[in-house]
């Protein structure tokens, strides 16, 4: 029997329970796992059912069990389910880990009683037998005469049934006897607790599973095999059935945990319009969207959740793999192609606040096959699609969404808690399948422009501003798209600037590193528009000095910056998991919010005043507001330059005195200096004595005789790739033998081939992680600085290498299996290309 066989909304029942964080599968013994025989001695379990048992135990967060009436013994000797599947024998009084239930005295008295006198009861009677277990008795009358079966168990209800102390269990052809108070739901309860279970499925075929079935509430699901009444929801018919239930569990669930195969991770594409970005697999599925806002809720998180989290995809009707994917010269503008199909992804820019539109042009000759399954709220929100003459509308949303497709005949399905649209259309050379998703109305109207203008528009809107741009002319391609994406990820109308478009990509596999990347941190966003200002474009800094200035109105001074925000300028809220997702390739949790919101990190004010002395560089003069910016952030210096703190990386252990973020606070006031001298601007006295106290204490605690390098903190001798900007920032002379000396250490200690890790340190969290691609950026720089100009162009080019097929880079690679790591696409990565190809080109 396959999966389909099984009725369909127990399958959607199974696929739901699949997705419970911890899952606790048991089921009786007879009739379930194994097939009723004649002779029970001979009872075997089916092996698809063994081993879809053994497979489910196996998994991450999941626990399997048997819960019968035989005793536990005969139970593990017949059963032969390894270790890792839980037995629970006698109804409930036996568990594999030990008694649920001592016997005392008066019980073990008892229980001869009953042994007694239940073997003067069935003496002599053909095919009646004694089943003696530990804290019980059972009486089976299977292989008896129906006259004797019903006079044996009738004499046995009115004789020691009704003793005091003693729990009766009815079954098909027996009846236990028990001396302690114990019963299967009982049992299924004590496994629930000791497991931490979220959600419970139980299978059984007999009267004595009622009493598991009623214990099943909320999530939990409870399937009846064969005939009878009984008050499980779903029913099948055989043993057989049951290792189909099981078998299409397990691979449900394993594709949870583990997720379906991902795409690697530099080959997914961004689309992005002026306030939202989106991300799209190589064969054109719209994998990553969220909505108001790219820091909001998903409506399609197939990339963290897999299909059911969410998809919008589109592909030739009979498979084949695509023949490429590349953005159109100079755009965000995505070109996914099958032989005599081409799929066109854009996002339009200048919609109204609060609107995402994304359009989606379907051309060639070929058959396509379209499937829209939006899940907003990351899949936590039941939706219906309603067609309409021009489309689809979805239903049961806090934020209206709407697709129009005109044309395209949808046939809509649920799976009980969410409707799928799918749909077959064949374009024409003289016609393509247009698909227009509106986030945030109702409008299924045409619209005023036709498409093909307003592809030619999206386009020019980013072709515009990249021909402005003053291209480096070592890789000047992947520069050019390196800075449209840092451009996707600046909010227009905010000015606020994403560090990435995502959450919760790994930096290990299966790991628990996975981190909210979506809010707009002082540090990123001010390097970010930095280096879009050496690029010739000044407006995303400007607007980004706009947002930063709308930020510190609202409080009493500088030092009171979180690291992060909105692109709002809000607090961003409590970090928080979405237990209801299985992660990229099962890399959980899945993390919204981030916790270091309520850090100290003292390197943030450098990033800035550096940003505002190569504004004001460009503009050619310092503007008021911004000058009065620096002095209150080089105030915050002065006041706080000698705290711990938890530095650039955001670490979650206590704070410590770490050379980066003392480096960066002598550089705020460096470049406050510089502004000051060359803007002629007033500046309080104490400045130059400052700036170089703080250095004096960087050169003292700073540097280790040891480790012949600058350490990462005052307190210990482990390095840091950040500390290279002792000499990156030029608090000494590239040319000091104590900078050489610290890149020689940390290239010894934190590179490996094509990569540089952060640090190697226990930094608190389980597991480890990629290097960073911008710490690679630093050490071309280091290497440059210090006149290893042929290390530093193999590095770069390694680097460059490292960038998916459409030009984009996560945030960090692993050397070791050679795949990208990291949330995608990361400002960092591409900030550290652009200023290694401009320093490659001088």
């Amino acid at each position: 029997m396959t999966a389909e066989a099984l009725p369909a909304d127990l399958r959607r029942a199974i696929v739901h329970i699949a997705r419970t964080p911890r899952l606790l599968v048991a089921c009786d013994y007879d009739g379930t796992l194994a097939p009723i025989v004649e002779n029970p001695d001979t009872a075997r379990p089916l092996p698809e059912s063994v081993g879809a048992m053994r497979s489910l135990a196996a998994l991450h967060e999941t626990t399997a069990a048997v819960i019968s009436g035989r005793a536990l013994r005969d139970l593990a000797t017949l059963s032969r389910l390894p270790a890792e599947v839980h037995l629970v024998g006698s109804h409930g009084s036996e568990f594999d880990i030990g008694f649920v239930h001592e016997l005392d005295a008066n019980a073990r008295e008892l229980h001869r009683k009953l042994e007694v006198e239940l073997d003067r009861l069935v003496d002599g009677v053909p095919g009646v037998s004694l089943e003696i277990k530990p804290a019980s008795v059972a009486v089976h009358v299977r292989r008896a005469d129906a006259d004797d079966a019903r006079r044996v168990i009738e004499a046995v209800h009115e004789g020691p049934c009704r003793w005091d102390g003693v729990t009766v269990t009815d079954g098909k052809a027996v009846v236990e006897l028990s001396v302690v108070p114990t019963d299967k739901g009982r049992a299924l309860d004590i496994l629930r607790h000791q497991v931490g279970a979220t959600a419970a499925i139980f299978l059984g075929d007999d009267v004595t599973d009622e009493k598991a079935f009623v214990r099943l509430s909320g999530p939990d699901l409870g399937v009846k095999v064969g005939e009878g009444e009984s008050i499980a929801e779903y029913r099948v018919d055989t043993a057989d059935d049951v290792a189909t239930v099981l078998a299409f569990l397990l691979e449900e669930r394993r594709t949870w945990l583990y997720g379906e195969q991902a795409p690697p991770i530099e080959r997914l594409s961004m689309l992005a319009s002026e306030r939202s970005v989106a991300l799209l697999t190589p064969d054109a599925r719209l994998t990553w969207l969220c909505h108001p806002g790219p820091d909001a809720p998903a409506v399609f998180a197939d990339l963290l959740g897999g299909q059911g989290a969410g998809h919008f995809s589109i592909g030739p009707k009979h498979n084949g793999l695509p023949l490429g994917q590349r953005y159109l010269p100079n755009t965000m503008t995505v070109e996914t192609r099958w032989s005599r199909l081409l799929v066109t992804d854009y996002l339009e820019p200048d919609t109204a606040a609060h609107r995402t539109d994304l359009v989606r042009v379907i051309s060639g000759e070929a058959e396509a096959s379209i499937v829209f399954a939006p899940r907003p709220e990351f899949g936590g929100v039941p939706v219906r699609l309603l067609r309409e003459h021009d489309g689809l509308r979805v239903l049961g949303t806090s934020e209206p969404f709407v697709l129009r497709s005109p044309g395209v005949d949808w046939t809509v399905t649920s799976d009980g808690l969410h409707d799928t649209a799918e749909a077959v259309v064949r374009p024409t050379p003289d016609e393509s399948v247009v698909l227009e998703l509106r986030c945030g109305t109702t409008d299924l109207d045409r619209h005023d422009l036709p498409e093909l203008e307003r592809r030619q528009r999206a386009g020019a809107y980013w072709s515009d501003w990249a021909a402005t741009l003053k291209v480096p002319e070592v890789e000047p391609d992947l520069v050019v798209r390196s800075a449209l994406t840092l451009r996707g990820l600046v909010d227009k109308e905010t000015g606020g600037v994403l560090a990435a478009a995502t959450t919760s990509l790994p930096e290990e596999i299966g790991g628990v590193r996975n981190w909210d990347y979506r809010y707009c941190w002082i540090r990123d966003a001010a390097m970010t528009v930095r280096e879009l200002v050496a690029l010739g474009s000044m407006s995303e800094a400007e607007g980004y000095l706009r947002w930063l200035h709308g930020v510190l109105t609202t409080l009493a001074g500088p030092e009171r910056l979180h690291p992060l925000y909105t692109l709002t300028g809000n607090q961003i809220g409590a970090e928080a998991v979405i237990d209801s997702l299985p992660g990229y390739s099962g890399s959980r949790p899945v993390r919204v919010g981030n916790l270091a919101n309520h850090q100290v990190q003292l390197d943030v004010f450098g990033p800035v005043v550096e940003l505002v002395v190569d504004l004001a560089e460009v503009r050619g003069e310092l503007h008021d507001e911004d000058w009065q910016m620096v002095r209150a952030m080089a105030e915050a210096v002065d006041r706080r330059w000698f705290e711990p703190d938890h530095g650039i990386w955001e670490e979650r252990h206590v704070p410590r005195h770490r050379v980066y973020s003392r480096v960066m606070c002598w550089v705020t006031i460096d470049r406050a200096i510089k502004l000051a001298q060359t803007y002629g601007r007033e500046m309080p006295a104490n400045w130059p004595a400052l700036r170089e106290a703080i250095a004096a204490d960087v050169l003292e605690h700073g540097w280790n005789d040891e480790v012949r390098a600058f350490t990462t903190a005052y307190d210990g001798v482990d390095l840091d790739a950040a500390s290279l900007f002792v000499g990156l920032a030029g608090l000494i002379d590239p040319a000091d033998e104590r900078f050489q000396s610290t890149v020689t250490a940390i290239e010894a200690e934190l590179r490996s081939g094509s990569t540089v890790y952060r640090y190697r340190r226990d930094d608190g969290l389980p597991g480890g992680e990629g290097g960073f691609h911008l710490c690679a950026a630093w050490m071309i720089e280091a290497y440059l600085l210090t006149g290893r100009r042929t290390e530093a162009q193999e590095l770069f080019d390694q680097l460059v290498d490292a960038a998916g097929p459409t030009g984009l880079l996560p945030e960090q690679y692993d050397p070791i299996a050679e795949r990208s790591l990291g949330n995608h696409p990361q400002a960092y990565s591409h900030i550290g290309l652009i200023r290694c190809a401009t320093l490659l080109s001088r």
